[in-house]
């Protein structure tokens, strides 16, 4: 006879559950069988107590199996199903560069993305700023999609992992979000319900992190390697840097444009492309695309170049009801905010540090993040031209532009902004932008 709280039991004695206990569990939690206030100790007890390798893998193919599992054979793809997911960050659109990238190489890229989370931006709100972008397509649209374009990104469905979605909104609500074993379960069951052949993960580290220290994010990162190999998934992952946003631009429509910057040539910051291109070149050579990461990075520069991987992000936005003259008039769709406010430096000198979390609850305060879920996004607000760090600047050089709803908007922006920059009289060390690859 299963009785979940004797898991619960077991866990809390930090005693090792068997791969039965805990299917039985999740299957429990996905058919409501389980309720919310053993969830919540369950939670609570793999916090304090953690979860095995073996334990973790068992987690995350349980909740995988708790709902449908996408299946790619029938459409006899030509190249490998591969994907990248990151821990989130401020100015990071590599997701919409790196998606029609690798495509234009020969992989399927079915992406599933989340909106954002706190002060981080998500994929799925930069692109719901496209007029007519359907972000919730039926599963066989999607699949069709990505088999025809290479690429689509879209939201998490009720049929993929749904007890993941069930304890994660338990555990938002329990002070567990931060239980390593959780996380990696609740990424990589997405994942491997999308049925993909390689993964290659994005851990931030920094100011603008979710983890809070290089060590937690390299914890997580070993977790999440060790468990998608365990669970069958080739999974690398990288570690990045965010003390300050990745892109010169916070926002959804601007990133938008960054993005069709970036991919039609106009401007390639140079942070962004680093970023990007260590990514996609571990998500080719995981899909035995390229030998290594050298040639890799020779085949990603070729199709950005050549106007391939730009034509591939086109043919997805058209694809899924989008303009599809967007990335020949950009502004005509995608609009702009009313106010536009230079943010004055209130100092002379280096750029020392940015809070990169105050960057991103900056956006958020403008309307460009929610406070609650229900909350409406404005997609034109945001922030662009960051100085980053250890640059120079003279005082009243603009630190940023602030695109606002209104002045008073604007102003606070402006003020949260000069709070989040620290200057010094001597240069200092940048970070790099790719500290180290776990394998």
């Amino acid at each position: 006879m299963f009785l979940p709280q004797e898991i619960v039991r077991k866990k809390r004695d930090g005693q090792a559950l068997s791969k039965e206990d805990i299917a039985g569990f999740v299957r429990g939690i996905a058919e409501g069988s389980v309720t919310e206030g053993q969830v919540a100790a369950f939670a609570m007890a793999v916090y304090f107590n953690d979860m095995s390798i073996d334990e973790r893998v068992a987690f995350t193919l349980a909740q995988r199996d708790s709902g449908q599992v996408l299946q790619w054979r029938s459409f006899d793809l030509p190249g490998p199903v591969l994907d990248k997911h990151s821990t989130g960050g401020v100015g990071d659109l590599t997701s919409l560069l790196l998606g029609p990238m690798v495509a234009a190489c020969g992989g399927f890229v079915p992406m599933i993305s989340g909106r954002g989370l706190g002060h981080t931006g998500g994929t799925l709100d930069k692109l719901a700023s496209i007029p007519g972008y359907n972000i919730a397509p039926d599963t066989g649209t999607f699949q069709r999609i990505v088999r025809d374009t290479g690429v689509a990104i879209i939201g998490q469905t009720a049929q993929l992992a749904p007890a993941d979605q069930r304890i994660y909104a338990i555990r938002d609500t329990t002070a567990t979000v931060e239980s390593v074993a959780m996380i990696t379960a609740s990424i990589l069951s997405k994942k491997l319900a999308a049925g993909l052949d390689g993964l290659t993960m994005d851990i931030k580290v920094g100011s603008g992190a979710f983890m809070p220290t290089y060590e937690k994010s390299m914890e997580l990162a070993r977790s999440i390697v060790d468990v998608g190999n365990g669970a069958g998934l080739k999974t690398t992952a990288v570690l990045t840097d965010m003390n300050q946003p990745l892109a010169r631009c916070a926002g959804n429509a601007l990133e938008i444009q960054c993005a069709i910057d970036y991919l039609t040539g106009r401007v390639r910051p140079a942070r962004l492309h680093d970023v990007t291109l260590g990514l996609a070149a571990q998500m080719l050579v995981l899909g035995g695309l390229a030998h290594n990461l050298a040639q890799a990075q020779g085949k990603l520069n070729a199709v950005l170049d050549s106007g391939a991987a730009a034509e591939r992000f086109a043919r997805m936005v058209s694809a899924l009801g989008g303009p599809g003259d967007l990335l020949d008039a950009p502004e005509r769709h995608l609009g702009r905010a009313p106010v536009v406010l230079p943010v004055a430096a209130p100092c002379a000198g280096f750029v020392a540090r940015i809070d990169c979390r105050a960057i991103g609850l900056a956006v958020v305060g403008l309307g460009g993040g929610r406070r609650r879920p229900e909350d409406k996004i404005d997609y034109q607000v945001g922030l662009t031209e960051f100085i980053e760090l250890g640059q120079h600047v003279d005082s009243g050089h603009p630190l940023a532009v602030v695109h606002a709803r209104d002045m008073e908007a604007a102003q606070s922006a402006a003020s949260e902004i000069q709070a989040a920059y620290s200057f010094t009289a001597s240069s200092v060390p940048v970070p790099p932008s790719v500290y180290c690859l776990v394998d």
